[in-house]
Parts: structure tokens; sequence; C-alpha cells
């Protein structure tokens, strides 16, 4: 996919993932892991990656965590939301890219939620400049398996049904 269309794509792309992470925002937070959230922005970055790759991958990442932060206004969710984004893109594209003969989508969704929590409390700790906040991650770690096996899940849903429609717009790893 080529020009206009693939710029179409991936706009629809960042605006998918912009309203899930406005529907997230609105999603009560469960009492056992505050902040804890399903992480279904991310099911857009990991659906970038494998049709497009890393770099619009992260493009989308970013464009959906900076559109967030002007519609929320909250400035400092775009730390949060960029730091999470980035770093879960990278790890996603790293598992993907070597080792997607042992991991499927849903392991590569796992270690993307796994470094997206570590990536939020890391920034939440410099920022308050309080490391005691990092005993709270392996209750996020935890967290992450679940929220990432079924992004996952979802993901090779999505991604399924799109190659039976637009085979020839996958990236090609080799």
């Amino acid at each position: 996919m080529k020009g206009i269309k693939r710029l179409i794509f991936l706009s629809l792309l960042v605006s998918i993932g912009l309203g899930l992470s406005i529907i997230e925002s609105m999603m009560p937070v469960p009492f056992v892991a505050p902040g804890a959230k399903l992480g279904l922005s991310n099911m857009v970055i990991l659906i970038t990656l494998v049709i497009f790759g890393f770099k619009e991958a992260l493009t989308v990442g970013i464009l959906k965590s900076i559109i967030f932060t002007l519609v929320s206004g909250s400035v400092t969710s775009l730390f949060y939301s960029l730091s999470g984004s980035v770093l879960s893109c990278v790890l996603m594209f790293i598992i993907y890219n070597n080792f997607s003969n042992i991991f499927s989508l849903i392991g590569v969704s796992i270690f993307g939620a796994l470094a997206h929590n570590f990536a939020q409390v890391l920034v939440a700790s410099l920022m308050m400049k309080n490391f005691r906040i990092f005993s709270y991650l392996p209750i996020l770690l935890l967290t992450s398996l679940f929220t990432g096996y079924f992004v996952g899940l979802v993901s090779i849903f999505v991604v399924n049904n799109l190659k039976k429609f637009f085979d020839n717009i996958f990236y090609s790893k080799n």
C-alpha cells in the first residue's frame, strides 16, 4: 500500500487508537490494581507494527499520545502515555522481528504490556522523585499478563481478518 491509501489507513489507526484511549479513560479504575487499564490503544500499535512496521507503529503511538493529551487536557498524561507507547513499541518490535518463531502476537503483546507499565512507573518515580513507587510495579506487571493476553488475542483476530481483505498491505520482516 502506497501513497494516499497508506496515509489514510495510518490516519484511521491513529483515530482508532485515540478513540480507544478516550473510551478507556472513562472506564472505572479496578480496585485490585488502581491505575491498571486494559491497554486497548496498544492493540492499535501492535496491529500497526504487524501491518506496516516499526516506524509507522512508533508514529501511530506518538501521535495517539499527543492528540490524547490535547483532547484530555492532562499534560502529565503525555509523559506516561508517550513513555509507555515508545518503550512498548520498541520491545514489541524486537520480539516480533527476532522471536516470532517463539512468541505469538499474544506473547509480543504481553511483553509490550510489561514494558508499558514499567515505563509508566519509571516516569512516575522520576516525576515524584520517589523510587518507592516501584513497589507497586509487581502488581502492575501481574496485571500486564492478563491485559497483554487479551490485547494479543484481539490483535490476532483483527490481523487475521485484515489479511483476508488486504493481504497486500502487510509489512514483510524479510
